[in-house]
């Protein structure tokens, strides 16, 4: 296989997009071609994520992205795995490049649903749970993440103050990102105080509704003679699944698709957790992030809620996690919050997140979830 990079990534402000999806996923696949230094004829294939694109009447949007680039004839895909959709597009097209099938690959994920009221929007969230047996009977996220967390209190006898210390760091690290939708640090008062949405779950342990479009470009090392910027050498892509309903596992003390996945991801790239440097993880919910920790190997059982308090995970601590403001503060606009991961990465090696930058950050490990963990992707990036 070849040695495959991601050269350039793009994203816009999360939050409500005035323009369509469509729009904004076109604009953000252009800067982040601009970036590269490629021309668009040198994409060999276009990966499209956009999970709730009938949202907005509209399917099978990649041949119209491909077509505003000026590249109508480049064979495209639309990948949908829920809230890991785009690094689902970032495995397929890592796949194709470094198995030779394309020289560079283009991907993109967009969604769009602040036009909607609330419960259209939880409706399409709530897609990517199983409608027959969790959603028709009542079943939320919020919900299905509170019985996660409600497990995890139960067995580590862990405070609200330990979920409410992700939070506040999250929100403290998007507020000195641009494309967060939320720039605004929260106090744990503010938190402590805020209104349960599914107990144990508070308002600010919820990440947020959001629309937002981000685009990575691969490109074979080979191919790239030049590159314009610092690239990210990908030294794993690995995804992976597990049992789609959680009253079919046997263990709610965390996700075994995010175990399996990290695995395959660390013996690909032949590297241990104490390699990584810092970490973006999927944290649609506080517990999610604390999960995510342990089941990646950074973390005994029990013990990331309590290290998050302790500062560990912190901008400046012993691993950061998150700098990006995660999920929770920066938005999840499910088919692009992949992709975005990776445009924090890639800003950080790039010399681009400014004050949130993490020292003398080498490595780089991406974590994304679809649904309550039936599916995951993992990725490992490092400097050349």
């Amino acid at each position: 296989m070849r040695e495959t990079w991601v050269v350039a990534a793009a994203s816009n402000r999360y939050g409500k997009m005035k323009e369509s999806g469509r729009e904004a996923a076109t604009r953000v696949a252009w800067e982040a071609i601009e970036r590269s230094g490629l021309a668009p004829k040198d994409i060999g294939y276009t990966f499209v994520s956009n999970a709730f694109g009938v949202a907005e009447r509209q399917a099978h949007v990649g041949p119209l992205i491909n077509t505003s680039l000026g590249i109508p004839d480049v064979p495209s895909c639309t990948i949908e795995s829920a809230c890991s959709s785009s690094s689902a597009g970032l495995h397929e097209a890592f796949v194709h490049v470094a198995g030779g099938f394309a020289d560079a690959a283009l991907v993109v994920g967009v969604e769009k649903l602040s036009h909607l009221d609330t419960l259209a929007s939880t409706s399409y969230f709530a897609m990517g749970a199983d409608y027959a047996f969790e959603t028709k009977n009542g079943a939320t996220f919020p919900g299905l993440y509170a019985t996660l967390a409600d497990a995890y209190q139960h067995a580590f006898r862990t405070q609200p103050e330990m979920f409410g210390s992700i939070a506040i760091k999250n929100h403290a690290n998007a507020a000195l990102n641009p494309h967060a939708q939320f720039r605004k640090p929260i106090s744990l008062d503010t938190y402590l105080n805020s209104p349960i949405i599914a107990s144990p779950l508070r308002l600010y342990d919820c990440c947020p509704f959001s629309d937002g479009a981000a685009a990575v470009v691969v490109a074979a090392k080979e191919f790239v003679r030049t590159p314009k910027t610092e690239p990210l050498v990908i030294r794993a892509s690995a995804r992976s699944g597990s049992i789609g309903d959680m009253h079919d596992r046997p263990d709610l003390l965390g996700l075994p698709a995010t175990r399996t996945a990290a695995e395959k991801a660390f013996r690909q790239a032949k590297m241990e957790p104490k390699d990584i440097d810092f970490l973006e993880v999927h944290d649609c919910f506080t517990i999610a992030e604390a999960l995510a920790l342990e089941d990646l190997g950074f973390y005994p059982r029990g013990s990331a809620a309590r290290e998050s308090l302790e500062g560990s995970t912190a901008l400046h601590g012993r691993l950061p996690v998150n700098p990006s403001g995660g999920l929770k503060a920066k938005g999840h606009p499910v088919s692009a919050t992949g992709a975005g991961q990776v445009v924090e990465i890639f800003e950080q090696f790039n010399g681009l997140a400014g004050a949130r930058a993490v020292p003398k950050a080498d490595t780089a490990l991406a974590h994304n979830v679809g649904a309550t963990g039936s599916s995951c992707s993992v990725h490992i990036f490092s400097r050349r």
